[in-house]
């Protein structure tokens, strides 16, 4: 057996935690606002800055769980908590955005009237609150994919100003009233489309599944590819956390006295690079080995 292991350096939390401070100054000031002027568009941005709040939370509680040592009784460590907290966060937040739908789609019956101007107002302080957010969180997303997406999620934000910045120009320039809650559907229909993928890649991972971007039969052909070796059995691939990617196997060799070492290394070589698996664990049998007795379970 062998183990390989990719300790990536631990991304620095300083910036995440202003860039959460930041956007609790937008959720207030937008949601003050959007209740005062009845503007459902700035109330669903605010709900919008509330979800990737959560989000950045949780990367900033996952980032600091995840760094705890293993123990006897989690083998593994606790890198998966981060799933279970972006799971049960979005299942909460799902309900919010229901509840915003259902008022937005109730606006068209009965459109409020909206001044323009305060929307506008509103939405540019948004706007460059959620850019210096973006920025601090572009400088440490390259660290790890759990910074990379807390920072899309602000990089969204600031897209999401830009849209209720223009339905403030059209109200201001047309008096179309109806654009506050057609943006306020639009914006619920793309936090909705995040919040799926996020819990479709939360149960993924809580089942052990293929992380997505790698092709379960091309690692298996891959392996094959590697010298004297005959059969792939029992291959298994899975994450704990979004920076560490897990494979195990039987690898049975075409000799009768193989060079385990080389082909270990091999496969941790090709393993890494082409895939980015960090964490390795390899059975390897001579081909005089014949069956596996209690091997019902190999795929």
């Amino acid at each position: 057996m062998e183990h390989t292991h990719d300790h990536a350096p631990p991304a620095s939390l300083k910036n995440l935690i202003l860039a959460i401070l930041i956007n609790g100054g937008i959720v207030a000031f937008e949601m003050v606002f959007g209740l005062m002027i009845q503007s459902m568009a700035l109330i669903s941005d605010a709900v919008h800055n509330l979800s990737d709040i959560a989000h950045m939370l949780f990367s900033y509680w996952a980032e600091k769980v995840a760094r705890r040592p293993s123990n006897d009784r989690k083998t593994y460590g606790y890198r998966k908590i981060e799933f279970i907290a972006a799971f049960v966060n979005s299942i909460g937040l799902s309900v919010v955005i229901a509840f915003i739908f259902w008022e937005s789609i109730r606006r068209f019956a009965s459109p409020a009237a909206v001044p323009g101007k305060t929307m506008l107002l509103v939405a540019v302080v948004a706007l460059v609150g959620n850019g210096a957010a973006t920025f601090l969180l572009q400088t440490i997303s390259s660290r790890n994919i759990n910074m990379k997406s807390a920072w899309l999620h602000s990089l969204q934000d600031s897209l999401f100003s830009l849209a209720v910045i223009v339905g403030a120009l059209l109200i201001m320039a047309f008096g179309w009233t109806l654009v506050d809650p057609i943006l306020s559907l639009m914006i619920c229909l793309v936090i909705a489309r995040e919040i799926y993928k996020i819990v479709r890649q939360a149960i993924n991972s809580l089942m052990d599944a293929v992380p997505t971007g790698i092709d379960f039969q091309k690692v298996r052909e891959a392996l094959l590819a590697i010298p004297s070796v005959a059969e792939v059995n029992d291959l298994h691939i899975w994450a704990t956390g979004v920076d560490q990617k897990l494979l195990s196997a039987h690898l049975v060799s075409g000799d009768d006295n193989p060079d385990y070492e080389g082909i270990i290394r091999t496969a941790q070589e090709m393993l890494l690079q082409r895939y980015g698996i960090n964490h390795v664990t390899l059975q390897i049998l001579p081909v005089s080995a014949g069956e596996m007795a209690h091997c019902n379970h190999c795929n």
